[in-house]
């Protein structure tokens, strides 16, 4: 029989690696026991930054066979789906919003799957099982946050009273391009000329761009990349919630899920940009630089990844989050859906309000995106 292990909260340490990694994806770098360790080990996510981990786990027997992320937090930072107006009306009204439980991969705003199961295991009872954590306890909420579509669909089914909240993001597909010529000749004649224009330009200025990956980035590749990933945040005067040790830990734990794209400047790297991979998918993640140049941004960030996932076999690169201006470089228009778990009936109410009225607006945007795609009819 499966059962929820109840408790204190479980950080990752306390579940073992070989388990817990034996129910991910090898396509989602994101879930591995590693990432998640890094982020607990380094200090990134811990009580003492708002972020208290208490992932759920299903077990049968000493077998485990359900992992769910999970923490409580303390804030709203570092998740991508914003619920900062439902916190401020709520403590107005009178309540408590934080703490709040959340499923969620830290400030990692990647769609993909949330909770793992064996195969043999009935998913609407374990996600029965699994609510029973934020239902009976002392939280005002529980939020699922960029969950594949499939896995959301069941929560549904599971829990109907989840509140779906909707949002867009931007994805590339290969579509059996080839290389990134074939990519271009898809494309209408003035975008395929406006990107040719763009990668002629970043080469004009005398930057040239190399892909690493793995064990091919080296300790100096890595420093670099850091100062660049810190400069992206003190340009709006913030500091970036990841230090050098996490990125260390990514290279010694995860090395073959790591591309750096990095540019230089007469032999000398200028920017980067770091992304993790599976084994279907690029996923962009953290980029920044020291140098103002036309288009550095756009053939770090895009054109190399589209580059390498033809040259690797990838099918799907997903840039990050935000951003119209990927529609005219091919990256189409993606509908993803958040579920939140709202225990007071009256703060209940006013969130499922006011997602049912952003999902108009939102439904009008997707399909608006989905016609200025580049591409040939």
């Amino acid at each position: 029989m499966t059962r929820l292990r109840p408790g204190a909260p479980s950080p990752i340490e306390a579940i073992p690696a070989s388990s817990w990694n034996a129910l991910v994806s090898d396509d989602y770098p994101f879930l591995r026991h590693e990432f998640l360790a890094a982020l607990e080990d380094t200090g990134a996510v811990a009580p003492e930054t708002g972020w208290v981990p208490r992932h759920l786990t299903l077990w049968r027997g000493d077998e485990l066979v359900g992992i769910l992320p999970h923490y409580l937090k303390y804030h709203s930072f570092g998740e991508y789906v914003f619920d900062w107006a439902w916190a401020e009306a709520w403590e107005r009204a009178g309540g408590r919003y934080y703490p709040k439980a959340l499923s969620a991969i830290p400030f990692t705003p990647v769609p993909g799957p949330r909770l793992l199961l064996a195969a043999d295991i009935d998913p609407l009872q374990a996600r029965c099982r699994l609510a029973e954590a934020w239902e009976a306890g002392d939280v005002s909420s529980w939020h699922l946050l960029f969950a594949e579509q499939a896995e959301v669909d069941v929560w549904r089914q599971a829990r109907p009273e989840l509140i779906p909240r909707h949002g867009v993001q931007f994805q590339w597909r290969d579509r059996g391009f080839g290389d990134f010529e074939g990519f271009l000749a898809t494309l209408t004649s003035k975008r395929r000329k406006a990107i040719r224009r763009e990668r002629r330009r970043v080469a004009e200025q005398g930057l040239t761009l190399h892909r690493l990956e793995g064990h091919e980035i080296g300790d100096a590749d890595l420093a670099h990349f850091f100062h660049c990933y810190q400069i992206t945040y003190l340009e709006r005067g913030q500091r970036g919630y990841l230090d050098e040790a996490f990125f260390a830990r990514l290279r010694r734990d995860l090395p073959a899920s790591l591309l750096l794209i990095q540019a230089r400047l007469e032999g000398r790297p200028v920017a980067a940009a770091l992304c993790l991979q599976g084994s279907r998918t690029l996923y962009g993640r953290y980029w920044g630089s020291e140098v103002m140049a036309d288009g550095l941004h756009f053939e770090t960030c895009y054109y190399q990844g589209i580059e390498h996932c033809l040259a690797r076999g990838l099918t799907l690169f997903d840039p990050g989050t935000q951003g119209e201006h990927k529609l005219a470089r091919g990256f189409a228009p993606q509908r993803l859906t958040s579920l939140h778990h709202i225990a007071d009936p009256r703060l209940r109410a006013g969130v499922a309000r006011f997602c049912d009225e952003e999902s108009a607006h939102v439904t009008a945007y997707h399909e608006a995106a989905g016609r200025s795609l580049p591409f040939k009819i």
